[in-house]
């Protein structure tokens, strides 16, 4: 299960990023975990579906 947070940033260069916060269970013990991070708006399926 992925969730994608609603937040947009924009930088100085005109390039927009999307915070994107995706969950996975642990092997070893079994416990969700999320992983948060920044990617830009037109690489958020793609780090998805990894």
């Amino acid at each position: 299960m992925a969730k994608k947070v609603v937040a947009t940033l924009k930088t100085q260069d005109g390039r927009s990023f999307t915070k994107v916060i995706k969950m996975f269970k642990s092997p070893k013990t079994g416990a969700y975990a999320f992983d948060e991070k920044m990617v830009p708006a037109d690489q958020v399926k793609e780090y998805l579906k990894k």
